[in-house]
């Protein structure tokens, strides 16, 4: 009798562990004080375990085999005079062929069932902060070539990096649009990478961000006295004592040679109606430093509308978007030169250079208007050995490329300031088609 109470303590503890490994639950702990409620709530218990873990066989032979030693035990510790012997052999028995059963259905069921997949790892790890902006603000949607994991935080980083060493994407907006991809090739080029055009993963391995991409800016008192309303006639801004900026968002905007879209993502708790001094704002990190050489000569791509600056070696120390003359005949190919540098010019109004405006034949005079970014030269000027040509500034960057001019080269005004110190009186202007 002691060995048959044996066996099935033994039975018991086996099953428990059975379950642990299993199931990773932990044995069932052994009651440490008499009483039948005790008992009860272990019966439970064990079979709340087989309930979930094993077939409805099985699980009903365990199940009896439990709840008959359960009332063996029951009977032993309250003295009460019962079949013990039988009990227990019974309990033994359907323990033994439950325990039997379920190893051969899991054998079975191991056999039949292939292994997982390795699942990936959860860990109680913070997760990745997001970027501060994803998402387009350009016409010029986004295009990739086996690079689909790149993100608009990535295309953003890029822009800032190259337009940081003189290779403009066009005003920043974190778009792959044609002007990225074509700072991307210049880049690709001077470095000696595969030409793509895309932010592949051997281009991005050589584009260095030594500083975080976005800055705070604070405006002051003098960013909101600049502004000034801009007229829209020609005899209108003839009258006005300078063409400064019209709004904040235009100003904070050309100063981070960043797209007005980008920038109002950036910021889009902003009312820029009534932006006052102390403000602080999120935009682009492009301070640039200065040139470190002259360019030797420039190059004017009329079917790509870019600008290159090269040193006497040929090897690239800026490229720009540009914009070109609409009509054929006022886009000349060849070579020219610079004749004079100016920066921050002043405008002659001439009324025969604007046959498609009606004021400009009501008004059949030339009208002199004064500096400023809104200028219709912008902040630079390089004039050319070809009377009424140069390469200038714009009042409106972000549609440099996209837009056509009257027949000079047109800039944003930041790559035009940027120019105006690469260059020289007599520095060679290269036009190809």
């Amino acid at each position: 009798m002691k060995f048959i109470v044996t066996m099935g303590r033994t039975l018991e503890l086996h099953v428990s562990t059975a379950w642990s490994s299993q199931f990773g639950t932990a044995p069932l702990p052994r009651p440490q004080s008499p009483g039948r409620k005790r008992d009860e709530g272990q019966q439970q218990c064990v079979q709340h375990r087989l309930k979930s873990a094993l077939p409805s066989a099985t699980r009903s032979l365990l199940s009896s085999g439990v709840r008959v030693y359960t009332k063996y035990r029951a009977t032993r510790k309250s003295g009460r005079k019962s079949p013990g012997r039988t009990l227990a052999l019974v309990a033994g028995a359907l323990i033994l062929i439950g325990i039997s059963a379920w190893l051969l259905l899991e054998r079975g069921r191991t056999r039949a069932t292939p292994s997982p997949e390795p699942q990936a790892r959860i860990t109680n790890s913070p997760p990745a902060p997001a970027p501060e902006w994803s998402g387009s603000t350009s016409s010029n949607g986004p295009r990739t070539n086996g690079s689909s994991s790149v993100t608009a935080a990535a295309i953003l980083d890029a822009q800032v990096a190259l337009d940081r060493i003189g290779i403009s994407p066009g005003s920043i907006d974190g778009v792959p649009g044609s002007q990225t991809r074509a700072a991307l090739r210049a880049f690709q080029l001077r470095e000696g990478l595969p030409i793509t055009g895309e932010l592949d993963t051997n281009t991005r391995a050589h584009i260095t961000l030594i500083s975080p991409p976005l800055m705070a800016y604070r405006i002051e008192t003098n960013d909101i006295t600049r502004l000034l309303p801009l007229a829209s006639t020609w005899l209108g801004k003839s009258e006005q004592a300078r063409l400064d900026y019209e709004t904040m968002l235009e100003c904070v905007a050309e100063r981070s040679h960043a797209h007005p879209t980008l920038v109002r993502k950036l910021n889009p708790a902003v009312d820029w109606m009534t932006v006052l001094p102390g403000v602080e704002f999120v935009v682009p990190a492009v301070t640039r430093e200065p040139p470190r050489s002259k360019a030797a000569f420039l190059r004017i791509r009329l079917g790509e509308r870019t600008l290159q600056a090269f040193d006497a070696t040929n090897r690239l120390l800026a490229h720009f978007p540009c914009s070109i003359a609409a009509r054929m005949e006022k886009r000349p190919v060849g070579e020219l030169r610079v004749t004079v540098l100016v920066p921050n010019p002043d405008y002659m109004f001439n009324p025969e250079n604007f046959p498609e405006s009606s004021e400009a034949q009501e008004l059949g005079r030339k009208l002199h208007i004064n500096p400023g970014p809104n200028n219709p030269v912008g902040t630079a000027w390089i004039g050319l050995n070809l009377s009424g040509y140069g390469i200038h500034g714009t009042p409106r960057p972000e549609d440099v490329g996209r837009t056509e001019s009257h027949g000079c080269f047109r800039l944003a005004n930041w790559n035009a300031e940027y120019l105006l110190q690469l260059v020289a009186v007599g520095t060679p202007v290269r036009i190809e088609p």
